[in-house]
């Protein structure tokens, strides 16, 4: 049984991998984590983002057909599904973060290296321009226990969004109700506020 040992591929895996990770840095630590401020989401974005990588690059070594590309995306779909809901924003850059992935470990030879870049440096201003540049109100979100169970009630809205912002001191753009404990009459909900409100 052969082993090969060594390849010059792994030149060119090293060169698209630096790439990737510059890139990823980018949009995940500079532009998604000081607004999100979501740890939680900075550890997922960093490792799909390179298992994703890897997983091209491995395949793109042996012959695959559209319907297995087609299927690697059908896992993560999978893997989407069997989670917790996330917010349209997370799964954008989630998206975002796949997709940079797979073009940077799956382009052929037919596609230079200052295309590649042009793709990677686009879809970072676009991101940019879009966070920061065109929508210049950055809604956040805290997610807090609340103990006045009758206000949760459908009707009382406005006086739940009183309520919170008289006590939080923060002007609530929209809240949303989530699990509701009615043995220690608590439930969580979520306050959705401007940055700059805060």
């Amino acid at each position: 049984m052969e082993f090969t040992w060594f390849s010059t591929d792994i030149y060119r895996l090293l060169v698209r991998m630096s790439i990737n990770i510059f890139f990823l840095t980018i949009i995940i630590r500079f532009l998604y984590y000081p607004i999100a401020k979501r740890k939680d989401y900075l550890f997922t974005y960093y490792l799909i983002g390179f298992i994703t990588f890897f997983i091209c690059f491995a395949l793109k070594k042996l012959d695959i057909d559209t319907g297995m590309g087609l299927g690697l995306f059908a896992i993560f779909g999978i893997i989407r599904y069997r989670t917790d809901a996330i917010e349209i924003k997370e799964m954008t850059y989630l998206f975002i973060v796949i997709g940079l992935s797979v073009i940077n470990s799956l382009a052929s030879n037919q596609i230079s290296m200052i295309e590649l870049g042009v793709i990677n440096v686009a879809t970072l201003v676009l991101t940019y321009s879009l966070e920061y540049l065109f929508l210049l109100k950055h809604e956040t979100r805290k997610n807090i226990t609340y103990e006045n169970i009758e206000l949760i009630k459908k009707g009382r809205e406005q006086e739940l969004k009183g309520d919170i912002e008289n006590r939080t001191g923060i002007t609530v753009n929209r809240l949303a109700v989530g699990k509701i404990d009615f043995l220690s009459d608590t439930a969580n909900v979520t306050i959705y506020y401007f940055e700059t409100d805060e």
